[in-house]
């Protein structure tokens, strides 16, 4: 009876975790992803991600980037994020998710750039970003995904080859 109510636990977390990946054509051409639904509602092409797999950081490094976060916070207040210009990923060394990103990444001859957040500027760079409390995470064109999972990353970076 647990191991059921345990599964409709999971199920319902699940469901409420979901994000959405809207896949439009501008009138230039250019494809854009976004987690918001098209001002006009033609999308042609809509992606759901739910609860993407990721390893949640320890509670010292989660202290240390709030211990951060606090520090930098009239800096971040006004404006002062880093414009990343290839695709950025944060990964820890510890993180498997982080190695099957990196991997995905090789295998498609993405350039990117990679931040561990267990450096000083690692863990600065992503505090910037505003980033969750998990890695791997992934930003590309204004958008976040947060864990890895193939499909995910193809909407993503599919386009930046």
């Amino acid at each position: 009876m647990h191991k059921i109510a345990f599964i409709v636990l999971f199920m319902a977390f699940g469901i409420a975790q979901a994000d959405t990946v809207y896949k439009t054509v501008g009138p230039d051409g250019k494809i854009i992803y976004s987690q918001d639904p098209p001002a006009g509602g033609n999308a042609t092409k809509t992606l759901n991600f739910s609860n993407l797999p990721s390893t949640p950081m320890p509670d010292s490094v989660l202290r240390y980037r709030d211990e951060l976060e606090k520090s930098m916070k009239k800096r971040l207040a006004d404006g002062a994020k880093r414009e990343f210009v290839f695709p950025t990923i944060f990964t820890a060394q510890w993180c498997g998710y982080c190695r099957q990103a990196k991997a995905y990444l090789a295998e498609k001859k993405i350039r990117y750039q990679e931040y561990d957040i267990d450096t000083a500027d690692g863990m600065r760079a992503y505090v910037e970003s505003g980033s969750g409390r998990g890695v791997p995470v992934l930003l590309w064109k204004g958008q976040k995904v947060h864990g890895f999972s193939r499909a995910a990353y193809d909407a993503l970076v599919g386009s930046s080859r």
